[in-house]
């Protein structure tokens, strides 16, 4: 619905997900290394979340 509204998004998830989210064609996805429940990172770890966040906004200015 977003997407069909004209806002773009990311799906941020961790990379065990990739299959399943790539199998549903999300518009945009991003696959972290990380965790599952922790797609940006490690809990305080502010330089890691920063840096996936970073790389999501870049896929969206592309879009």
């Amino acid at each position: 619905m977003l997407e069909e509204a004209g806002i773009a998004t990311v799906i941020i998830a961790a990379e065990a997900f990739r299959d399943r989210l790539e199998a549903m064609r999300v518009p945009r996805l991003l696959t972290t290394p990380h965790w599952m429940g922790r797609p940006l990172g490690r809990p305080g770890d502010v330089a890691t979340q920063r840096e996936t966040l970073r790389k999501a906004l870049a896929q969206l200015e592309r879009s």
